[in-house]
């Protein structure tokens, strides 16, 4: 099966043409760092219309991808399925428009982010946060320190269906880090973003323009009315062949 592995600020993807259809186990071989090709999930993408289905690293499909989207919109582009300038990519989670800003930056709609309950998980107060995924966010002094494996993994399997895990800081730029459900802490989470801004807006602490840092590099977050957009780079790292299935 031939691929191409793109990145999104270092959460990396195999991405294939669909429509195709993966089990858990195959995904998890494609994605397994020693045996497979590696990678922190699965992305086909169907043209015409353009479509993007994903997998977590574990196998499990997962509802929506902020970076992954990015990197389906310069896929997309690059072949010739649809025009820079701005088009729509079906997902799980409804029709979402996109468009490249350059060669290497997409900004890409995300759609309506909603507050939910207040929890109190393990000594730390987190902020539910439905992004067309769940995530839970919680504001700490300094989420280098945070601990993010531990605390984000329990309350992932704390959570029916699990949850994304978020731990940031407020300052002159968020920082944040991820705990992301059915991969572990990856270096960026598009949808994580956007859970975290939404978070600091409903607090009143960030406006409508909202630059957030990840492990792996910097998003832009916007909202425009009820709806969030994300832009950041989408990145080629190799092609290849993956010898799992013709």
């Amino acid at each position: 099966m031939k691929f191409v592995k793109m990145h999104g600020l270092g959460n990396d993807f195999v991405v294939v043409d669909g429509p195709l259809s993966l089990t858990a186990d195959e995904v998890e071989a494609i994605c397994d760092r020693r045996r497979g090709v590696g990678a922190d999930g699965v992305l086909a993408v169907t043209p015409d219309p353009v479509r993007m289905d994903y997998w977590n690293a574990d196998g499990s499909a997962a509802e929506m991808c902020g970076n992954g989207l990015r990197c389906v919109t310069r896929y997309a582009v690059d072949r010739g399925w649809a025009d820079a300038s701005g088009f729509v990519v079906t997902t799980a989670v409804g029709d979402l428009a996109v468009a490249m800003l350059d060669d290497r930056i997409a900004r890409v709609e995300i759609g309506t982010a909603t507050i939910g309950e207040a929890v109190d998980f393990d000594g730390f107060d987190f902020q539910r946060v439905d992004v067309g995924n769940p995530h839970a966010v919680t504001f700490v002094p300094d989420p280098g320190s945070a601990p993010v494996e531990s605390v984000g993994a329990a309350l992932e399997n704390a959570t029916p269906g699990g949850t994304n895990v978020e731990f940031a800081s407020l300052g002159d730029m968020i920082t944040m880090r991820t705990w992301e459900r059915g991969c572990g802490e990856t270096l960026a989470c598009g949808t994580g973003a956007v859970a975290v801004a939404t978070a600091a807006r409903h607090r009143g602490a960030v406006g409508d323009r909202v630059p957030i840092r990840l492990l792996g590099g910097e998003l832009i977050v916007e909202f425009e009315g009820d709806k969030a957009w994300i832009t950041g780079p989408a990145e080629y790292s190799f092609a290849g062949e993956w010898a799992g299935r013709p």
